[in-house]
């Protein structure tokens, strides 16, 4: 018997599949979280670190959004890979949230287990608040990291065992000062910098000699991204900037991270990452 496929039963299955698929992007994804692996040249990366791992979590968006029990658990997954260092690049807050969630940074960091060598973090946009201009909303995130144990970096930078690691203020936001910290890198001195939106690799400012590593984050990697499409919403002036590493055609480098949290619960093909880079002396 030859089987036809009524109109209604098209549109039921069709209606099941977006619900499926709706499910899916709300209710998993967002939460399904992935470790990706990336290696790191480093210039004149100090032979005892070579190997070493550095682990990058970022737009964790604490607060009314994202709960702080998930981000915890996240914290324990990345406490389970047993990196050397960690760091945050901004948005650890969603739109600075504070009051009911002000214990929220204590919560989640309290659930990692102190690397070696040390956690930093710098800002992104949410952290200053709905305008991206609160520089008292800025100071408070930072306050609240600072007391759980992150070494936060505003347009500064530190030396750990021999690799510096220099981070600046969000772009957006009023306090972005790389005229502070950009033109004292050495392109002969191992460095990172950690900077919340990937559109300041692009600005006009002296980088100095710095030839190394960015790493980012801010994108989200779009959250929704159709199958093999770019993602057709980014919040970056260079839409090549989605996720992942990108040379720079200059002697940088830049890694985009997709990013724990999010301000709209929805993801598609972009899970949430911590990403594990391995430090690797050239």
């Amino acid at each position: 018997m030859k089987w036809r496929l009524t109109r209604r039963q098209f549109l039921l299955g069709g209606a099941g599949a977006a619900f499926g698929v709706g499910v899916y992007t709300w209710r998993i994804e967002p939460r399904w979280v992935t470790v990706v692996r990336n290696d790191m040249p480093v210039r004149n990366l100090p032979p005892e670190l070579d190997g070493k791992t550095l682990a990058q979590v970022s737009d964790l968006h604490s607060g009314p959004r994202v709960d702080a029990s998930y981000l915890a658990a996240c914290m324990r997954d990345l406490s389970a890979l047993r990196p050397d260092i960690v760091v945050v690049t901004g948005d650890v807050t969603d739109h600075g949230a504070v009051g009911a969630h002000a214990h929220d940074i204590e919560t989640i960091f309290a659930a990692l287990v102190p690397p070696p060598l040390g956690t930093f973090a710098v800002l992104g946009n949410h952290d200053f608040g709905t305008a991206w201009s609160d520089l008292g909303a800025g100071a408070e995130v930072a306050a609240q990291l600072s007391s759980a144990g992150v070494t936060v970096l505003r347009n500064e930078s530190r030396v750990v065992a021999g690799l510096r690691i220099a981070g600046v203020d969000d772009y957006w936001c009023p306090n972005f000062k790389p005229e502070a910290v950009f033109p004292r890198l050495d392109a002969d001195e191992p460095t990172v910098v950690l900077c919340h939106n990937p559109d300041a690799a692009d600005r006009p400012v002296d980088w100095g000699r710095f030839r190394g590593w960015i790493l980012s984050g801010h994108t989200h990697g779009g959250q929704c991204k159709p199958p093999f499409l770019p993602p057709p919403l980014l919040p970056v002036a260079n839409k090549r900037y989605t996720a992942g590493a990108f040379d720079l055609g200059d002697g940088r480098s830049m890694y985009i991270n997709r990013g724990l949290g999010h301000t709209l619960r929805v993801r598609f093909n972009v899970r949430p990452e911590i990403t594990l880079h391995r430090l690797v002396r050239v």
